[in-house]
């Protein structure tokens, strides 16, 4: 069975098909810049093969036709007719309340992915613009599938996802704690409990899928009961453009010393904080930690805050279980920065957190256990893989 995992965007399609015969990657790439100029699509086979292309995509339908022609034909294809493609299974960042698992994609689902929209303004127009361009171009009969960023995160409790606003709002418009990177959350915990070899029933676990945004959840017997993203994925800690959350007053007081409006605070918020905001110098953390190794303060400050948010959340999290077995490190940060690993984990013998430094310096990109021998917590560094769990989501549905 093959299934094709498509993330949308505005102006791009990501897509891998997997063979879940094995969960081998035949293909994976992107297109770029969809209705702008200057688009392309990069195209990589499993066995090496690379295709670049430069193309104007007038939309994500001509993307979709360019991806099927590039799979189907040519030195580069994996599969010899569209027909092979069992499903495809669609990212949707926002499920709202509606959703707490993924689900086959028919009429009254894209309605409800299109009317909780408001509240992912920049994510759901585009998973539906990728959805409504899929059906168009492959058969009536692939099923579809959407997997939501907020499902795994429908199990918070109340008392974790209320905000302490009149509670009107939550009612008329929705405003709770979602919570977001629910695949990676998801994912991380089941293959740490695999790796240990214990039901994930049994364990309390804490995932901290870090990157340029980064969040941290709470898994406590395979559910999640808190998470560090709230009403959007501005909440948390201290991203690479994101500024994690602040006091609210910050808001309106910038409105009244800038002059600003609510647009120009929301892109400062959003697009100039984080590493960028503190650091003056760049949103990417492998060039911030470069820069702290020089000594040049502001950047040093920036790791310093970030790691000091994480070590809050570990500590904050355990307390909220009740204790903890496992730490998890996965994204881009996660699993690439020692230092931001060795932070975190220093003087956390307390909770029974103690890594061993030299594995993990020697960490090779692999999942891998760095806890010391004597460590009543194990720490381990999990490669995520949201597109291999959708694909997963999507065989089991189309299969039942």
């Amino acid at each position: 069975m093959k299934i094709l995992v498509i993330n949308a965007g505005s102006s791009s399609l990501k897509y891998q098909l997997i063979d879940m015969d094995g969960e081998v990657v035949l293909a994976k790439g992107i297109c770029e810049r969809i209705g702008e100029d200057g688009g392309n699509i990069v195209y990589k086979t499993g066995n090496g093969k690379v295709i670049k292309k430069e193309r104007f995509f007038f939309s994500h339908t001509e993307a979709f036709e360019e991806l099927v022609n590039l799979l189907t034909t040519g030195d580069a294809a994996v599969v010899s007719d569209i027909k092979e493609i069992s499903a495809v299974g669609h990212r949707v960042v926002q499920g709202a309340e509606k959703f707490s698992q993924s689900v086959i994609i028919d009429q009254k689902v894209l309605d409800a992915i299109i009317e909780v929209s408001p509240l992912a303004p920049l994510h759901n127009p585009a998973a539906v613009a990728g959805i409504k361009a899929c059906m168009e171009v492959f058969p009536k009969e692939t099923p579809m599938v959407a997997v939501f960023d907020t499902a795994f995160h429908q199990t918070m409790p109340e008392k974790a996802y209320i905000f302490g606003i009149p509670y009107e709002y939550y009612e008329k418009y929705h405003i709770r704690r979602y919570g977001f990177h629910g695949t990676s959350h998801r994912y991380i915990s089941a293959k740490v409990a695999e790796n240990i070899g214990r039901p994930i029933e049994e364990l309390k676990i804490v995932t901290c899928h870090l990157g340029n945004g980064s969040s941290i959840a709470a898994v406590d017997h395979g559910k999640s009961i808190d998470t560090s993203m709230g009403f959007t994925p501005l909440d948390g800690i201290m991203m690479g453009t994101r500024s994690g959350g602040i006091d609210p007053s910050i808001i309106i007081y910038l409105e009244e010393k800038e002059g600003l409006s609510y647009k120009e605070i929301n892109n400062i918020l959003n697009k100039k904080s984080g590493f960028i905001g503190v650091s003056g110098y760049s949103s990417d953390s492998r060039d911030i930690v470069d820069a702290s190794l020089r000594g040049e303060y502001r950047s040093k400050l920036a790791c310093d805050i970030v790691r000091y948010q994480v070590k809050k959340y570990v500590g904050a999290y355990a307390a909220a279980m009740g204790g903890i077995d496992v730490l998890a490190f996965a994204g881009g940060i996660g699993e690439n920065s020692l230092h931001m690993r060795s932070d975190v984990c220093k003087n956390m013998e307390f909770l029974g957190i103690k890594i061993d430094e030299e594995a993990n310096i020697k960490y090779d990109r692999t999942e891998h256990d760095i806890s010391a021998p004597d460590a009543r917590v194990r720490t381990w560094i999990i490669a995520t893989n949201e597109e291999l769990l959708i694909a997963r989501d999507a065989k089991d549905l189309i299969s039942k």
